[in-house]
């Protein structure tokens, strides 16, 4: 009979015990995930901008920002959402003093600083491009999570001209350069607005 009872003893201190263990990883699981989208998004980079100067991670603070990947050879997604990128800027924060806003190639071999810089300059005074050496970019374009890939015009010409797919979303980051969600390619207008509204209050 004694024995009995120390074996159910037993048995309660195992479920127990197991029980406290599983509550424990639970909890701690679901805590990591906010303390990770604590920190900044993305990883640290120096790229260079239209205008010629270095600008890395830290630009990215400050003021809530708009953060768009494209090409300029891009035939429809790139320069649309960069006209709508300067629209949504104009609308929310006319006197551009809570949002910011970044277009950052896919295509390094081709976007140069330059290039990019006067390309954007035809649609937006409010957007910045950035580029660089084609590793500082795809390193940077992958530790934000993005997807890029270059892709032949002519399937049968793997090393003549070619084209990008890629993540067409824009990002939203905050003040402290966190993830706070995303503008999808075609978005509803008023959907995108009131996005940019909430990002910029804070």
């Amino acid at each position: 009979m004694l024995k009995a009872v120390r074996l159910i003893l037993w048995l309660l201190v195992a479920v127990l015990a197991g029980a406290l263990g599983w509550v424990t990883y639970d909890i701690a699981n679901r805590e990591a995930p906010v303390k990770a989208a604590e920190g900044p998004f993305g990883v640290p980079f120096t790229l260079v901008s239209g205008q010629g100067g270095a600008v890395t991670r830290d630009a990215f603070l400050g003021k809530p920002t708009l953060l768009f990947f494209g090409f300029t050879h891009c035939p429809e997604v790139c320069p649309t959402t960069l006209f709508e990128m300067n629209g949504w800027l104009k609308q929310v924060d006319p006197e551009a003093r809570k949002l910011q806003a970044f277009f950052v190639t896919v295509d390094p071999e081709r976007d140069t600083p330059e290039l990019l810089g006067r390309y954007i300059a035809n649609v937006s005074d409010r957007v910045t491009g950035l580029s660089g050496s084609p590793d500082a970019v795809m390193a940077m374009v992958k530790g934000f999570r993005v997807y890029a890939r270059k892709v032949p015009v002519d399937a049968a010409k793997p090393d003549g001209d070619y084209t990008m797919d890629h993540t067409a979303s824009v990002f939203l980051l905050d003040a402290e350069g966190r993830f706070r969600g995303t503008i999808a390619y075609g978005e509803n207008p008023e959907t995108a607005v009131k996005k940019l509204e909430n990002l910029a209050a804070g």
